[in-house]
């Protein structure tokens, strides 16, 4: 009896532990679950591992096109210049990623002190590692203080207009440009006078600025001294033919004839005149004083009735069919100033006029005040377009000569030097530092720094310039290393 009531006892379990065996069977489940979970998803398609973080796509990060230090991991803009982010080309590490190129090291630099470097790995005074400075890094010689080389993808490339051109020998001249006064021309300057004393009687050209023609009439006067003289050559034809008749020698009295010819001839009176005289015998009361030359009226001091003496001036007629434009050219430039260099001149009064001229004359003399010298370059004027006193720009060219040239737009004048950046293929583009020679605006020669065939950038060079600032600075910043 004892027996049975320990076993009936003992036999049953208690309720709270059959709760926690049945807990304790559910949480192996679920962790045995997340173990098999993970190892799967570790898995490739051939059934091979793959590391931790595969199964995730590569983050998609955003760079500034102008300045890629500027990253970041959303859409946005640049806060250096305010450009949109572009999207970065990024592929995963891994398999089928390419394996980094061995970098060559050139030399190594200390990283307190740019300027102390050394072919061989050591340390400096303070303890610390010299840091290695790649080919990459510098981007071969011929790079300029201050600037480094870049590398630009294609997409860039077109986003910010880059463009190129090749650099060619060709035919280049020199120009400078300057400003210019617009001046009658001294050598078509006409003085009209008279040898012969006489009053007015009539004046036909009558205002100051009236146009005239050669053998035009300028005013009349009567001379009684000229009426005298005419009297004194019908004189001598007259006896010159009676001794002739009476004679039969045709040279009686010729040698009278002659002086008396010649006296007309050299007060002026005109040859047309002179042969009425002679053909008609009657002597005129008055004579028309004619316009020597083309041009125009600038001076007029005769009024009708107004007496004149022998020796005035009463007309002053400047031929402005030609003029000269005084320009001013510094000393460091007179020396490549010649006569008969080619010239052009514009002229704000005649917009979109542009006139071909040659160098005249080169002054002598330099002003002390501007250090610059009068250089005198004719211009045609046959409709009257350039008038005296005008001002205008005046560009002179030296003569054309073969060179090594590149457009201007290549070349970055910093004032003390002038740059230029190469591309070098693959993206890649260096700063170099150039020597100038002749520049005409629109091509430039290039004396020193660069060779036949290399391109240069053209448009988009200020951007280049802005960008190998910036990492020349955090190359000092770093050491030499890449930022």
């Amino acid at each position: 009896m004892t027996t049975e009531k320990t076993i009936t006892e003992t036999t049953p379990a208690p309720r709270p532990r059959r709760r926690l065996a049945f807990a304790l069977v559910a949480l192996a489940g679920i962790v045995l679950g997340s173990a098999v979970t993970g190892l799967l998803a570790r898995r490739g398609a051939g059934g091979r591992d793959q590391p931790a973080g595969k199964a995730a796509e590569a983050k998609v990060l955003y760079q500034c096109p102008m300045h890629p230090t500027i990253i970041r991991d959303h859409p946005g803009d640049c806060p250096i210049c305010g450009m949109k982010l572009v999207k970065m080309a990024s592929g995963p590490a891994g398999e089928g990623a390419t394996a980094p190129v061995a970098r060559k090291i050139v030399f190594y630099r200390s990283p307190m002190d740019p300027k102390q470097t050394s072919p061989t790995p050591r340390k400096d005074q303070m303890g610390m590692d010299y840091l290695p400075v790649y080919q990459d890094d510098l981007g071969g010689a011929g790079t300029v203080e201050g600037l480094a080389s870049i590398k630009i993808d294609p997409e860039r490339q077109q986003l910010i207009g880059l463009r190129t051109a090749e650099a060619a020998v060709g035919p280049i001249g020199d120009t400078w440009r300057t400003t210019g006064r617009v001046a009658v021309d001294e050598t078509r300057i006409h003085h009209v006078n008279v040898k012969f004393g006489g009053f007015v009687e009539h004046v036909h050209a009558d205002f100051i600025g009236r146009p005239v023609r050669r053998g035009e009439p300028l005013f009349s006067i009567y001379s009684p001294e000229l009426l005298a003289a005419e009297d004194e050559f019908i004189l001598a034809l007259g006896t010159r033919d009676a001794m002739a008749s009476a004679t039969g020698l045709a040279d009686n009295g010729a040698d009278l004839v002659a002086a008396s010819r010649r006296k007309l001839e050299l007060w002026d009176v005109p040859r047309a005149d002179i042969e009425r005289l002679e053909r008609t015998r009657q002597a005129e009361r008055t004579l028309v004083i004619r316009s020597p030359a083309d041009g125009v009226v600038v001076k007029k001091d005769v009024v009708p009735g107004m007496k004149v003496e022998a020796g005035g001036m009463p007309y002053e007629i400047w031929d402005l069919s030609t003029v000269w434009m005084l320009a001013d050219v510094y000393e460091i430039e007179l020396s490549h100033v010649k006569v008969g260099a080619p010239a052009t001149l514009t002229l704000t009064a005649v917009p979109g006029k542009l006139y071909q001229g040659r160098v005249a004359f080169v002054d002598p003399f330099l002003d002390p005040k501007t250090r610059t010298a009068k250089v005198r370059i004719a211009f045609a004027n046959p409709r009257g377009d350039l008038k005296p006193e005008m001002f205008g720009e005046v560009v002179l060219k030296s003569p054309p000569r073969q060179a090594l040239r590149i457009p201007s737009d290549a070349v970055i004048d910093s004032g003390t030097r002038h740059v230029i950046f190469v591309a070098l293929g693959d993206g890649k583009f260096q700063p170099r530092e150039v020597r100038i020679g002749a520049d005409d605006g629109s091509e430039a020669e290039v004396v020193e720094g660069l060779a036949a065939g290399e391109k240069v950038v053209t448009r988009a060079n200020f951007l280049i310039d802005s960008e190998s600032r910036l990492k020349a600075s955090l190359q000092a910043l770093g050491g030499g290393k890449q930022p």
